[in-house]
């Protein structure tokens, strides 16, 4: 998948991210917009309840050549 990034930065509240930790399992976390090497782990069912209901702004795919599992960030 190619991704594209925006040459306009965007004006989000928080960052959701879905990445695979070293042993292969997701791990979920939130990070604020004014702070965001500041992440919290959070539950997968945050995640998912954040992700199918708030207004999303914009996903980011996040791609390494080892995972094979989807991983993205996306910002609301």
């Amino acid at each position: 998948m190619k991704y594209v990034p925006s040459p306009i930065g965007i004006q989000y509240s928080f960052a959701f991210s879905a990445l695979v930790n070293k042993s292969g399992r997701m791990q979920y976390y939130k990070a604020d917009s004014i702070k965001p090497d500041n992440k919290v782990r959070i539950s997968r069912t945050e995640f998912i309840d954040v992700f199918n209901t708030y207004k999303i702004i914009s996903i980011k795919p996040i791609q390494e050549k080892k995972a094979s599992v989807f991983q993205m960030e996306f910002y609301i």
